[in-house]
């Protein structure tokens, strides 16, 4: 599925569910995948989560109401998910380092 009709949803409260977001998005349109990501370790909610719209129109409407709304006690950030890049190394930069002489 393309990512153009997934929104990234941050802030999430750590009592929000599968379905409490499927309740406060469905109101756009026609939800079709709701996920909230959980710590593997703990089983808890990491905060942020995706939620998948039928098209693009409804998740524009969804991303433009719902951003910066609160949910649960905690204003949500919301934008456009970005595809996932697969493989190949991560270039991290390097800091120069400071010689001293003693």
């Amino acid at each position: 599925a393309s990512n153009k009709h997934k929104l990234f949803v941050a802030g999430l409260s750590w009592s929000a569910d599968e379905r409490s977001l499927t309740d406060a998005f469905s109101s756009f349109g026609t939800v079709t995948e709701v996920r909230i990501m959980y710590d593997k370790n703990s089983g808890r909610s990491r905060g942020f989560g995706f939620v998948q719209f039928s098209n693009n129109y409804e998740a524009k409407c969804a991303k433009d109401a719902m951003d910066g709304k609160v949910m649960l006690g905690r204003a949500l950030r919301i934008s456009f998910a970005l595809d996932k890049v697969r493989g190949g190394p991560v270039i991290v930069p390097r800091l120069p380092t400071a010689k001293q002489d003693e």
